[in-house]
């Protein structure tokens, strides 16, 4: 068997009645930025734990570096990075501190593998002496980041690591991914904004424990079927009820303040939607053809079955 950066087989877990994960199969090849992407509750943050051998799946395979997470835990504790949803680390403790605390935890310092978290660390050193849990939203996570870091591994798990940040800090945080990527750090990251898929190398949709398809974002959204119309009304709530009406539409969901619209029948055009529309006295500003989103996908996927 190939040897991935990570390699799940058939993985399945159960917490009581709740199927947490359902089947799932995946490799994320070394090098790679890797994105799983779904909502709460999709499976994520599960599958994540039994990657880094938090806990332990009922059935199935999973193996880091070609290492059973069942046998070999501590190895892979050794070569993993791990990021967790919610901010983890000592709050009473500086940043300086914390950060020396878990070089010392993994047998290193933070001189030997600085470099390596030089440029997000020379953000925090002006706080350097300030408890991490009086830390803004945006320097816990760089703080956390550099936590995981500090021992120089060879894959990054990482749980949701955007959520409940500023939109800028999101930013500047997948500039950083991209820098350790770069350094040859294998990145499996979890996140429930779609938008975040498109900044992935491949991504899976996890949806209900059951992945719905992995692929580059590229290829994901190739799968979306039908021509997709990007409509704006005034009348957006009477737009929405009206076109959900029509028997020929097959998707119709709202993107802001712009109503998304496909038809399994492509030889639907603008003008014909537009004479539809107008049987119910609704105007429209724009009709436009557009390409699909990831989050078009998503949907799509999650009403019409998986293709993986």
């Amino acid at each position: 068997m190939e040897k991935y950066a990570i390699h799940i087989e058939s993985l399945t877990k159960r917490y009581d009645e709740v199927l947490a994960l359902d089947q799932v199969s995946l490799h994320v090849e070394e090098g790679e930025l890797f994105g799983l992407i779904g909502p709460d509750g999709a499976g994520k943050t599960t599958l994540i734990k039994i990657l880094v051998t938090l806990i332990g799946a009922d059935d199935g395979k999973a193996s880091i570096l070609g290492m059973d997470t069942r046998q070999a835990k501590k190895s892979i504790r050794e070569i993993v990075g791990y990021m967790p949803g919610r901010f983890s680390l000592y709050p009473d403790l500086s940043v300086e501190e914390n950060l020396s605390f878990f070089a010392r935890a993994f047998d290193t310092t933070i001189t030997e593998n600085y470099s390596l978290i030089e440029s997000i660390y020379d953000q925090l050193k002006p706080f350097k002496d300030r408890k991490a849990g009086a830390l803004s939203g945006g320097m816990k996570q760089k703080l956390a980041l550099c936590c995981a870091l500090i021992h120089r591994p060879k894959i990054l798990l990482l749980d949701e690591p955007t959520t409940g940040v500023d939109a800028v800090s999101r930013k500047e945080f997948w500039q950083m991914l991209r820098e350790i990527k770069s350094q040859g750090i294998t990145i499996l990251v979890s996140t429930p904004y779609m938008d975040e898929a498109n900044l992935c190398d491949r991504i899976a949709f996890l949806q209900g424990g059951k992945i719905l398809s992995i692929d580059s974002p590229k290829n994901i959204t190739d799968q979306f079927p039908w021509q997709l119309f990007a409509i704006k009304s005034q009348q957006k709530y009477a737009l929405i009820e009206w076109l959900r009406a029509w028997e020929k539409v097959s998707y119709c969901y709202a993107f802001g303040e712009y109503l998304h619209v496909a038809f399994e029948d492509n030889t639907i055009q603008a003008k014909a939607l537009n004479n539809y529309l107008g049987t119910g006295s609704i105007s429209a500003s724009e009709i436009t053809v557009i390409s699909p989103t990831i989050e078009d996908t998503f949907i799509y996927l999650m009403e019409h079955g998986t293709r993986c």
